[in-house]
């Protein structure tokens, strides 16, 4: 029996990024009954153990990591309390979605890197103590994991010349989209008619193009007098660029054309990406980048930057693309060809069912459980 221990602080509460991915890995697992005869998973949470159905499989072992009388920070609890714990428990391997390695841990291990934590690691905008962190325990990860897991050839490519590291030690696992669900229809409570916008998913980091995307729609705008861009994800410039040239853009143009919100539910977010007539995600950096394809996966054409990431995931033919993110012109030009050019946007479409049936939760499960099997 493989005792195999996963970190899951990230899902204790709501669940973006990390918990996101983490949640839909532990779900499939539970899916998988037969997985009892050789594997206990040993979950171990910070400060609470959610309430999801999935967790009440025999599969999981759950464990709160508390020391009495101690802080319950998440220092002491990763970087202390996880390695003593592990070590008492004799697991077989240890999971880490969350990019670092404690420096003390004993065991096999398992981490999960993208060429996005480099970055982290060097982003001034980023307070010091967390670019601290990632230096030092993203960096021993790289250095010292058993195995490390990425979630694409492009970002694997980029991970081992960044950190000078052998290729061998890097395995990928592309991540996931749901199964569109069936039944929603509108966009009531956010009052959009469908396809009568273009959608932004994704916090608004400078590598992600947004202000561009902005300033692009409002060149547009006239030729399409009906149309909107909606826009979803934090501001992350800095300082922050976003809602002050919404309202610039939308005096110039009259009306409301540009929405935005922090946040919506995950039902308003299959609205939108089912009623959307684009899904636009002009970042030049990514390890995978998951809106286009969730919006691909929906039945809407994705507008994606031209590098080699969006290559590998959508080949030659399935997205637009977008050559250089920083021309405004250029991506306006784009996106009017994006919207008029309908043979172009029956191709993709014919296409989609093929491109998204590649990134499925349940392949994500089985190779990350192959990659266990290898390992242990």
């Amino acid at each position: 029996m493989y005792q195999i221990g996963i970190e899951c602080e990230s899902i204790e509460g709501d669940s973006w990024g990390v918990g996101r991915i983490t949640n839909e890995l532990l779900r499939e697992l539970a899916n998988r009954p037969e997985l009892q005869r050789a594997y206990r998973f040993h979950l171990y949470f910070k400060s609470s153990i959610p309430d999801y159905d999935y967790l009440n499989s025999p599969l999981f072992i759950k464990h709160l990591v508390r020391i009495p009388f101690l802080p319950n920070s998440f220092s002491l609890y990763y970087y202390l309390y996880l390695p003593i714990l592990s070590w008492f428990q004799k697991l077989d391997l240890m999971y880490f979605p969350n990019y670092m390695l404690p420096l003390f841990f004993g065991r096999k291990s398992l981490v999960v890197t993208t060429n996005d934590v480099y970055r982290e690691m060097h982003n001034k905008d980023l307070p010091w103590r967390y670019r601290l962190a990632y230096r030092i325990f993203a960096t021993w990860a790289a250095k010292q994991a058993t195995r490390l897991m990425t979630i694409s050839t492009a970002a694997k490519t980029e991970i081992a010349q960044l950190f000078k590291i052998k290729p061998e030690r890097i395995s990928v696992n592309y991540l996931a989209v749901k199964k569109p669900e069936l039944g929603i229809i509108n966009n009531d409570t956010l009052f959009l008619i469908p396809d009568s916008y273009l959608l932004y998913v994704g916090q608004a980091f400078p590598r992600r193009h947004l202000r561009e995307t902005m300033l692009a729609f409002e060149k547009i705008a006239p030729r399409f007098p009906n149309l909107k861009l909606f826009t979803v994800g934090q501001d992350k410039y800095r300082p922050a660029i976003i809602e002050s040239l919404r309202q610039t853009i939308n005096q110039r143009l009259g009306s409301e054309r540009i929405i935005h919100r922090n946040r919506v539910s995950e039902a308003e977010l299959v609205n939108l990406y089912q009623h959307a007539r684009l899904v636009i995600y002009l970042s030049d950096s990514e390890a995978f980048g998951l809106p286009p394809l969730e919006g691909l996966a929906n039945g809407t054409i994705p507008v994606v930057v031209d590098e080699p990431l969006n290559q590998e995931i959508y080949g030659e033919q399935g997205a637009i693309f977008v050559k250089d993110p920083y021309d405004i012109e250029a991506v306006a030009s784009t996106l009017t060809d994006a919207l008029e050019n309908q043979a172009k946007r029956s191709a993709i479409e014919a296409q989609s069912k093929a491109i998204t049936e590649k990134f499925t939760w349940q392949k994500h499960a089985t190779r990350w459980l192959k990659l266990v099997r290898e390992i242990v």
